[in-house]
């Protein structure tokens, strides 16, 4: 019988945490009629989330390329969630909006996420558990620094 190491149970718990949010998100989502896919919405999230939505620092901040997005984004208005606009001051110059229909979504992904924290919250009663939110914590710095 296999013994399986520290690192491997490690690997193998933080792949399916990983897997079963974005599965149970996705299913969340199709639920409250949300027809994108998870990689649409996190598009969509990350032209929220960025200060000058220019299709580098969206590409940049998904870590894909601006091919990659490129393909996204024009679903993305094709669909009508969001569009392409200039500047006045520099016409060469092209930035990312989200339209009513994309801050919907958002919205309705928020919610989820909101939802998913405080159940976790609830059923492992995290706010008692300061270990697993320090290694948590730990974890993203590691992430952020080193990726």
């Amino acid at each position: 019988m296999h013994q399986f190491s520290p690192k491997e149970v490690i690997n193998e718990l933080l792949v399916e945490v990983f897997n079963q949010i974005l599965s149970i998100e996705e299913q969340n989502l199709r639920k409250r009629g949300v027809t994108l896919s998870m990689n649409e919405v996190h598009v969509l999230e990350a032209i929220q989330k960025t200060s000058e939505p220019t299709m580098t620092y969206i590409a940049n901040r998904l870590r894909i390329t601006v091919g990659t997005l490129t393909t996204s984004v024009n679903r993305l208005v094709a669909k009508g969630y969001c569009e392409r606009y200039s500047t006045p001051g520099d016409r060469r110059k092209v930035l990312i909006r989200l339209t009513n229909k994309a801050l919907e979504v958002l919205k309705i992904h928020e919610t989820f996420h909101e939802e998913m924290i405080d159940a976790v919250i609830e059923d492992m009663h995290l706010e008692e558990n300061h270990i697993l939110i320090e290694s948590l914590s730990n974890l993203t710095a590691y992430f952020k620094s080193n990726y």
